[in-house]
This record gives structure tokens, C-alpha cells and sequence, in this order.
């Protein structure tokens, strides 16, 4: 007699009920009315010139897929050609790219901090970050948010403990779902006073702040103690990510880094996509001007309407703190036509379930104070 076995997806089923009982159950919804969700800061992603970069590669031959990691047959002229150009850009000594964000931090985090060494990451940074550091060899611990103090009394514990190895500082230079800014300029001083490397992932500043775009770290590009990871996929309207750093770092990343060595190169096609972006961001300022004049001019019919954002960026976070209330508002807004969803737990703090309101140029002003009004109409006037 066979014996009884419980269903195999029970665990699964309960979790998502649980999940469900708490509001927090996701779900795929297709992008529907006008766009204040996306990262598509620039509105490159549509674009007549990146599609036509990409239609010219097909038709010169480029291959749709690498076919291989880029140890193998996978490295492509045009990776190589999007890597000097990238580092000349941004003004660093050499740059590697790799298939996506997330990946970058993961295999920068897995592979150049040692054992022995020691990994302070802002409370608030990504995922990806928290993963990195989870898998990786080093020791790491949580400075408290955007402040300097936390970091050097985290690094003053450290050694004071007995610690003996190079510490990693790693931090976003604009945090995505708050919109804040990192003190850059205080935490270079900390990793200088400390020996220390500053690790900073500019997902939501490359392309929109520093000249032509090239991000917050701009200012500090080519130092040997920084590492800076441009996402592709939000401003420059592409996919993947590119990792400046110095040479020697980037010859151990291709020598040791396992989610590189053995992930399948990115499309050589994406690399096309992503070289025209940064020659679009040189040849088209007007975009980064006129994203910076919308930001303004969101932030000041929001003070109009007698609302508040700790944000000055193009990230404007509407806290509401109920995951249910902060879906049933998202869920307003996208029957009136607005396109906003709601961020909860765990992705944001316990407590802070919030909409995420994304300033791109895929709007223009009429539609920023329709949204507003709607927005205040929904919450009867609330301030943030």
C-alpha cells in the first residue's frame, strides 16, 4: 500500500495565503495609462534613435545573441567597444558589463571583498547589495541611513574588535523608493581616513544629475578607492549595467567573479542600445535639462498643494503606511488613468507602504498637475 504524502505545494499555498491575509500578495499587472512608475527617466526606451542604433547593428551583421560567456566565443567587439567608450565617458580607467543591475552588485560583492574583510552597507541600499553581501566572504553589517557617524563608528567597532582587512563602504548615491540623496562628499572622507573602498550604485542618478549625465560620482571618477555601478536599464533606456573601476580590479573580476566567468555575455545588441544612450546624453543635453525643469515644477505644485516630500529627485514617495489603503489608492489613481503602483513591505519598512511616483519625460506638465489633483481628490486633500 502506497503511503500518503502531503501535497507538494501546501508550504507554498500557506505562505501565499499569508501574504494575501497581510496585503502583500503580488501579482503581473501590463502597463496600462500615463507612465509615473517607470525609470525610464529620459524616455530613451522608445526612442527613434536607440531603435535605429539596434535596426543598423542587425543589418551590419551584429548577432542577436553572444552565444557564449565572454571568456569563450561570447565577447563581442561591440562589449569591448561599449566598455572604452563607457570608461571614457564617465572618466574612469577601464569599465566591465555586465547582463543587468542586480547582477552587478551580486558579482562585485561576491568576488572583490576577502575574508577578513568588512562590508558597511546603508540601510536602505538594494537587494541586490543585501544579497551580495549575504553570499559573499567578508564580514558586513548596516550603517544607519545617509548618516556619515554611523558609518565611522561601524568601521571604529569593527577594528576596534580586531578587525584587520579592507573595509567596503557601499552605499546608493539616490535611494530608490525614498528619493534621497547620499552624503557623498562625507563618505569619501570616511573611506579616505580609513583606507577604505566607496562602492556606489548610481541606478537612479546616471543620466539625470552630474554633466552630461555621468552621475553623483562624477566629481570623485577615476580615484583608486572607487567602484561605481551605472545601471542601464532606467535613464539610458537599455538593459544591463556597467561597473567602473581600475584596471586591476576589473582583471580580477574576469579572472575570479563566478557570475561572470560562467553567465552567458549580455546581448551584443544591448551593448549597441547602451553606447547610443551615452551618445545621446552628450549630444541631446536638452533631455537632462528638461527632466530637471519637470522635477522642480512637480515638487513645486506638490508644496502648492499643501503637500510634503523628504525628495528633491525625480523619485517622489507618497507615504500612506497601510499596505491595504496604499493599494486601494494605487488602484484609484490607475482607474483615473494614472499609471502608479503601490511599494510595500518588504521591499519598503514595516509601516511605510507607500506609492512610488516616478517623474519622467514620458509627461509633460498638464499631465504632472492632473495627477496631483487626482492624487489630493483620492486622500481628500492629505498632505504627505
Amino acid at each position: 500500500m502506497n503511503a500518503i504524502h502531503p501535497d507538494k505545494t501546501v508550504s507554498y499555498h500557506t505562505a501565499l495565503q499569508a501574504l494575501k491575509g497581510d496585503d502583500r500578495l503580488r501579482g503581473l499587472k501590463p502597463r496600462a495609462g500615463i507612465d509615473f512608475v517607470s525609470n525610464d527617466y529620459l524616455a530613451l526606451a522608445s526612442t527613434l534613435r536607440m531603435r535605429n542604433a539596434v535596426v543598423a547593428a542587425l543589418e551590419a551583421g551584429t548577432p542577436i545573441g553572444s552565444g557564449g560567456s565572454r571568456l569563450l566565443r561570447g565577447n563581442c567587439d561591440e562589449h569591448e567597444r561599449l566598455e572604452a567608450e563607457a570608461a571614457r565617458f564617465f572618466g574612469a580607467e577601464t569599465a566591465l558589463f555586465f547582463g543587468g543591475g542586480y547582477m552587478a552588485n551580486f558579482a562585485l560583492l561576491t568576488t572583490l571583498p576577502q575574508r577578513g574583510d568588512l562590508l558597511v552597507l546603508d540601510s536602505l541600499v538594494h537587494a541586490s547589495i543585501h544579497e551580495g553581501a549575504r553570499a559573499g566572504r567578508a564580514e558586513f553589517c548596516e550603517s544607519a541611513h545617509n548618516d556619515p557617524q554611523s558609518v565611522e563608528d561601524r568601521i571604529r567597532d569593527w577594528r576596534a574588535r580586531g578587525g584587520t582587512g579592507r573595509v567596503w563602504i557601499v552605499v546608493e548615491s539616490i535611494y530608490s523608493m525614498d528619493g534621497d540623496f547620499a552624503p557623498l562628499g562625507e563618505l569619501f572622507a570616511i573611506a579616505d581616513r580609513h583606507d577604505a573602498f566607496l562602492v556606489v550604485d548610481e541606478a537612479h542618478a546616471t543620466g539625470v544629475y552630474g554633466e552630461q549625465g555621468r552621475g553623483l560620482t562624477a566629481l570623485y571618477e577615476g580615484r583608486e578607492n572607487l567602484i561605481v555601478i551605472h545601471t542601464c536599464g532606467k535613464a539610458l533606456g537599455a538593459a544591463g549595467a556597467i561597473v567602473t573601476l581600475t584596471c586591476v580590479l576589473r582583471d580580477f573580476m574576469v579572472n575570479r567573479c563566478r557570475p561572470f566567468i560562467f553567465a552567458t555575455a549580455p546581448s551584443p545588441l544591448m551593448a549597441v542600445a547602451v553606447q547610443e544612450a551615452l551618445s545621446i546624453l552628450q549630444q541631446e543635453p536638452e533631455r537632462q535639462q528638461r527632466l530637471a525643469s519637470l522635477v522642480a515644477f512637480t515638487h513645486r505644485e506638490l508644496a502648492l498643494r499643501g503637500g510634503q516630500s523628504p525628495s528633491r529627485s525625480q523619485i517622489v514617495p507618497y507615504i500612506v503606511g497601510d499596505n491595504a489603503r496604499a493599494m486601494a489608492l494605487a488602484a484609484a489613481l490607475q482607474a483615473r488613468g494614472f499609471d502608479i503602483r503601490g511599494v510595500r513591505p518588504p521591499t519598503v519598512p514595516a509601516g511605510t507602504a507607500r506609492l512610488r511616483i516616478s517623474i519622467t519625460l514620458n509627461v509633460g506638465e498638464d499631465d504632472v498637475q492632473a495627477m496631483l489633483d487626482a492624487l489630493f481628490e483620492e486622500t481628500r486633500g492629505k498632505s504627505l
